[in-house]
């Protein structure tokens, strides 16, 4: 893209707050790329306006549609019209199309996550996964590593009901092993297990607890984040520090770009 002009088509992504998102640095590369008339721009959304500004933005014929995180993942699944089958197992979007005010929802969230795990070289399949929240993107990625064939799932939250209900709702549609969790017990849930994952907003900010102590983890471990910005949290950095092997929240983006792109017909 080298210049805006009154034909070129609008996407967004929605936040609060909007500083950490990526998709901006996405997706406008390859607009450039693809000769597309396009622009992706960040929108900072709060809660109690996301349902005006939405339906406003809905009834722009030159809005295509936009990505969807932190914090409006489930409240935006309610306002759609209409929801893909990962948004309505999950009740989250990451991704809404607009046509002609409507509002098409849909999560890509745990196939990107799965992607990005495989594309790295870490197949999550026969494995023992600890995940680490119970929202939004929880519920997407869990939903993808049970159907991914991952060995055993341990939900771990810091409401046990939350943690539960997502446990409850993965073995409604899959038969393998899980279990849920108060985030007090993750000492004793933490050890001996393949892959740590922090599916919570912890990182975002510089301030912000660590998701887990990695006290105790064992080397062989990998260590997920879904902070997309910074690219390398204060957990991610503390787990390098101790030699065990990181997986960026970055790559759940990348491995997922296409999947939401053509979802909002922004490569079209």
């Amino acid at each position: 893209m080298t210049e805006i002009t009154g034909k070129t088509k609008l996407f967004g992504v929605i936040a609060d707050p909007v500083d950490h998102v990526r998709a901006p640095m996405v997706f406008n590369p390859v607009f450039q790329d693809r000769n597309i008339d396009a622009v992706l721009v960040p929108m900072h959304i709060l809660p109690q306006h996301l349902d005006n500004t939405l339906t406003a933005l809905a009834r722009m014929p030159n809005m295509g549609g936009v990505a969807v995180t932190i914090p409006h993942k489930m409240t935006a699944a309610k306002l759609c019209d209409q929801l893909g089958v990962a948004a309505e197992v999950t009740g989250a979007v990451n991704a809404i199309r607009f046509e002609q005010g409507r509002l098409i929802g849909d999560n890509f969230d745990g196939k990107g996550f799965v992607a990005g795990l495989k594309g790295e070289g870490h197949d999550p399949s026969g494995k023992h996964a600890v995940l680490i929240g119970a929202g939004g993107a929880a519920r997407a990625i869990a939903m993808a590593l049970a159907e991914a064939g991952v060995g055993r799932l341990s939900i771990v939250n810091r409401s046990l009901a939350k943690a539960e209900d997502l446990k409850a709702l993965i073995l409604s549609h899959f038969s393998i092993s899980v279990d849920a969790a108060e985030i007090t017990q993750i000492d004793t849930i933490k050890t001996g297990v393949d892959l740590l994952i922090n599916a919570t907003s912890l990182g975002l900010h510089e301030a912000d607890a660590l998701p887990v102590d990695l006290d105790g983890v064992d080397i062989g471990t990998i260590i997920a984040d879904i902070i997309m910005v910074p690219e390398m949290t204060k957990w991610l950095t503390a787990a390098a520090d101790r030699g065990l092997t990181i997986h960026k929240g970055r790559h759940m983006l990348d491995y997922q770009k296409d999947l939401i792109a053509n979802f909002i017909g922004a490569w079209s």
